[in-house]
């Protein structure tokens, strides 16, 4: 071990954090937001504007976080940040609640993809809940194991799956939209959300957001990626950039193939389109697609989870095995046994996709906007202040907070149960912080991240 075991070496490249940002926004969510976008919109144009309006937000929250990240490059930077700018409590209540949730929902998407890889692994007698749980928890061994051997081996896993994605997202879309039969006239009307059209775009951007979220826990990173200052605002706008791009062409697809009223009543709108573009084999295809988005999605929370832990630890809330860092590998081991756990171990108690989504999609608006704030608190205090400076500051990062704050009272007002739930979740941190300090009081100077 070197003479700081808690030191963080930068190996990643531009394009490594690019892809990160991809898969962790890239998820499972466009493969199944969209119906609920649909059912909520009930309109084309309504349909669109969630989606071009939710882009849009999400580039700039990302204009934003390049900023915050290009000042502020730590290892966990989505803790520091915030310990360093506001409190370290506040700092851990957001992060708490952000571990916890990162580790069952991670699982909950490696059961989802591995549900859909049983059909095309396994012959039907052994398609049960519990051979899909074994594939989920073989892709998580599998990858946490890819992560064990060094930070370059999990980013070139992360590097192929996410283009594997893209070419299956750009295939899917391209021959929806140049072979498939325009969706029909008539179609099975839409029987969701009734009402004026603002309150029904207010419902329908609630899962886009859902859909567009996670490039923030990039800053994780920060202290990974070389040059960082530079080419982290580079890294992560072009990342959402391109997944604001893949994914309205992705709606172009659906809609033209399915039609919006279709849409809303399509669990799975990939399944829908493949099967129309490729007929019987259309399912297989899709299958494999969610599969590989899921292990892209599990994959990227490995890679930068371990380092919100690594914040953490060095603050004094973890026990300091959380910092040490191997030399060689970079990696966390003990870190990344806790993730590990947190996703093999999991509780599921919310019982539907859309409950999920509601908790969280208030949690994150919340714990997003303090984070995001953060901009205006580094540039008060000039915090290298020669670094990335987002244009239209200080309009764009207000209306960016106002558009989180929004979607957070959205889900209280139409969920108000799943936001309670969120909000216990948030507070239980604290109590929680001052265990952490009182049963690990280390000088936590020696282990603060480069």
């Amino acid at each position: 071990m070197s003479a700081d075991p808690g030191r963080i070496e930068a190996r990643l490249s531009t394009f490594d954090t690019a892809m990160v940002v991809f898969s962790l926004v890239v998820g499972i969510g466009i493969f199944r937001t969209p119906a609920i976008v649909a059912a909520a919109a009930q309109s084309t144009a309504l349909f669109f504007g969630a989606w071009t309006i939710a882009g849009l937000v999400a580039l700039v929250g990302a204009l934003t976080f390049a900023e915050i990240g290009s000042r502020f490059p730590r290892a966990g930077g989505y803790y520091r940040v915030v310990a360093e700018c506001y409190d370290p409590r506040l700092a851990f209540m957001l992060n708490w609640a952000q571990a916890l949730l990162q580790g069952a929902s991670t699982a909950g998407v490696a059961l989802i993809g591995a549900e859909y890889l049983a059909p095309v692994v396994l012959p039907d007698a052994w398609q049960t809940p519990r051979a899909a749980l074994w594939i989920a928890s073989a892709t998580i061994s599998v990858l946490l194991y890819v992560n064990y051997r060094g930070i370059r081996t999990g980013a070139r896993t992360q590097n192929l799956l996410s283009l594997l994605k893209i070419a299956m997202i750009v295939g899917l879309a391209a021959l929806g939209l140049a072979l498939a039969p325009p969706a029909p006239a008539a179609a099975t009307p839409v029987t969701a959300t009734t009402g004026a059209w603002p309150a029904r775009l207010a419902t329908a951007l609630i899962p886009c957001f859902y859909a567009y979220g996670g490039y923030q826990m990039t800053m994780n990173l920060g202290a990974d990626l070389r040059d960082a200052g530079r080419r982290f605002p580079l890294a992560i706008t072009a990342g959402m950039a391109l997944v604001v791009g893949l994914y309205l062409l992705l709606d172009a697809a659906y809609v033209a193939v399915l039609g919006t009223p279709a849409l809303a009543g399509s669990q799975l709108a990939a399944a829908a389109l493949a099967r129309a573009v490729l007929g019987p084999a259309g399912g297989t295809v899709v299958s494999i697609a969610v599969f590989l988005s899921a292990a892209g999605f599990v994959n990227a929370g490995i890679l930068q989870m371990p380092r919100s832990f690594h914040a953490m630890a060095a603050d004094g809330v973890l026990p300091r095995a959380f910092l040490r860092v191997d030399p060689r590998t970079q990696v966390q081991e003990v870190a990344l046994l806790a993730f590990g756990a947190t996703m093999l171990v999991p509780a599921f108690t919310l019982g539907s996709f859309e409950k999920l989504l509601n908790y969280v999609m208030f949690t994150d608006a919340l714990s997003i906007a303090v984070v995001a704030s953060t901009i205006f608190v580094l540039r008060h205090r000039a915090v290298n202040a020669t670094g990335f400076a987002m244009p239209g500051y200080p309009l764009l990062p207000g209306l960016y907070l106002g558009a989180l704050l929004l979607v957070a009272a959205s889900v209280l007002a139409t969920d108000p149960a799943m936001a309670v739930a969120g909000v216990v979740i948030l507070a239980l941190g604290w109590p929680l912080f001052v265990l952490g300090r009182r049963l690990n009081r280390p000088d936590a100077a020696g282990g603060q991240s480069p």
